[in-house]
């Protein structure tokens, strides 16, 4: 272990040199602060404790003590001074100094019970500040786990849903994706960007509540069984909602007011938001509530369009896949009825990355 003594008196130098030699420390000498800063400067890591005079030329020690915490933070310095002793051990402590002996030194045994104090105290830092390091990767690593099973957990859940409706397990991803890009162009905060792309998979999660025979019924759905499919909105928004009771759920959907009360999962708050809003429209003639404009949730206004995007470009088996320009322009003649002009626009100008994105998830 190596030892740097800092002080202007020769003699004191080389009794502390001699005495920590015997005692086998390396030690290297300053006969100032300046001196003594570039020697700790130049190799931190090697220097084990400092022993420091206060009153030195060129450079003292009360200046010395502050660049030395920046330096060196856990490396100890006991000052050795002999003047205004209480003031100053005051002063030194306050500006970083672990310990202070004063002159004259009447046994060298006092420096030595300064460094074992300064040394176990030294060790406890570097062992609370590894335990704190390897605890936070930990705990990081923890949550990169509990985030990729949550994710894992609400994409098995949508794709429950769009294996029921004849759809493949792309389309949820997709939807999530483009979603996401969408978002990012408007400028929502990267946070809500990340959510809205593990959310907007769920937003057809109602479907498992709708019977097979209207679900998966080939040819066109009369009145009735409309009114059933139109349901699936509401059912999605139960299904992600409070689990104490079903009567809860019901109660709390569809009304957009109370959706999200007592709710402080942010992730369901989302995914429930578009599924009970994922068809409503622009122009207020949409479902389950008829809502219009900005007061439906801009997250379901970006899913609203990605989703009809996607399952235009997407082959199914009651019909086939349409171009990617065609499937823009119907996009397009949509904008201000069905679907929010501002996010049409995002997707226009964003074609050729959503276009990448269909792709990397193609079926």
């Amino acid at each position: 272990m190596k030892i740097l003594i800092i002080d202007d008196e020769p003699s004191l130098r080389r009794s502390l040199r001699a005495y920590l030699e015997d005692m086998d420390f390396d030690v290297q000498e300053a006969d100032n602060g300046q001196t003594g800063l570039s020697a700790l400067a130049e190799a931190p890591e090697t220097i084990n404790a400092v022993i420091l005079d206060l009153n030195m030329p060129v450079m003292d020690g009360y200046s010395f003590l502050p660049q030395a915490v920046e330096i060196a933070p856990e490396t100890p310095v006991i000052v050795l001074s002999g003047v205004g002793v209480v003031g100053d051990a005051m002063k030194a402590v306050r500006l970083g100094a672990w310990d202070f002996i004063t002159k004259p030194l009447h046994s060298m045994d006092i420096v030595q019970h300064a460094l074992e104090k300064t040394f176990e105290r030294a060790r406890l830092i570097r062992e609370n500040r590894l335990y704190q390091e390897n605890l936070e990767v930990l705990v990081q690593q923890r949550t990169a786990e509990v985030e990729d099973t949550r994710r894992q957990i609400m994409q098995r859940l949508s794709l429950a849903a769009e294996y029921k409706d004849n759809e493949t397990g792309h389309h949820v991803i997709r939807v999530g994706e483009i979603s996401a890009l969408l978002a990012r162009v408007l400028g929502l905060p990267e946070n809500l960007c990340s959510m809205l792309r593990d959310c907007a998979p769920l937003h057809d999660v109602g479907k498992m509540g709708i019977p097979d025979s209207i679900l998966l019924k080939p040819g066109e759905l009369n009145e009735q069984e409309w009114k059933i499919m139109r349901m699936h909105c509401v059912y999605g928004c139960q299904i992600l909602g409070p689990l104490q009771s079903k009567a809860e759920a019901i109660r709390v959907c569809p009304n957009l007011d109370v959706l999200n009360e007592d709710m402080d999962n942010e992730l369901l708050q989302l995914a429930r938001t578009l599924a009970l809003c994922h068809h409503e429209r622009w122009d207020g003639s949409g479902y389950p509530n008829g809502i219009a404009g900005e007061a439906i949730p801009i997250e379901a206004r970006i899913v609203t369009v990605v989703d009809v995007y996607d399952a235009l470009r997407s082959e199914r088996p009651y019909k086939k896949a349409f171009p990617e320009q065609l499937c823009l322009e119907i996009i397009q003649q949509g904008s201000g009825t069905q679907f929010d002009p501002t996010i049409v626009d995002a997707l226009l100008e964003h074609a050729s990355e959503a276009a990448k994105i269909f792709e990397q998830w193609g079926d």
